[in-house]
C-alpha cells in the first residue's frame, strides 16, 4: 500500500508564493504519473498539474499556466513531488491534493482520479 503525505501550504498574501510537497512512498512504489489537484469550498476538485512518471512532462490547467511549476525527485520505492506557486491570487484558495497514477495520465486529468491521494494541504490567498 502507498502513502502520500503533503506539507507546505499555509496562508499567504496576493501576489506571494507558496512550495507545496508530497511524500510518496510504499512497498511497490515506481515511477507513477503525478499530479496535483485542488478543491475549494462548494465546488468540484479540480486538475492543477501532473507529471510524467517516465519522462517528467508536465501538464497545467489554464488557470495556473506560466505561475505554477510541477516537478519530482524518484528514489527507490519513493517520489517527491512539488509544486511551485508564484503570484497567488485569492481564486487558488483551496486544500491541494497530491495524487498518484499506474494508469494513463490523460484519464486522471480528464476524470480526477487517482490510484492514491494525499491528504490534503490548506492554501489561503487573501487578498
Amino acid at each position: 500500500q502507498a502513502q502520500l503525505v503533503e506539507s507546505g501550504g499555509g496562508l499567504v498574501q496576493a501576489g506571494g508564493s507558496l512550495r507545496l510537497s508530497c511524500a510518496a512512498s510504499g512497498r511497490t512504489f515506481s515511477r507513477p504519473h503525478m499530479g496535483w489537484f485542488r478543491q475549494a469550498p462548494g465546488k468540484e476538485r479540480e486538475f492543477v498539474a501532473a507529471i510524467t512518471g517516465s519522462d517528467d512532462n508536465s501538464y497545467y490547467a489554464d488557470s495556473v499556466k506560466g505561475r505554477f511549476t510541477i516537478s519530482r525527485e524518484n528514489a527507490e520505492n519513493s517520489v517527491y513531488l512539488y509544486l511551485q506557486m508564484n503570484k497567488l491570487k485569492p481564486e487558488d484558495t483551496a486544500v491541494y491534493y497530491c495524487a498518484a497514477r499506474f494508469g494513463a495520465l490523460s484519464t486522471m486529468i480528464q476524470t480526477r482520479t487517482a490510484d492514491y491521494w494525499g491528504q490534503g494541504t490548506q492554501v489561503t490567498v487573501s487578498s
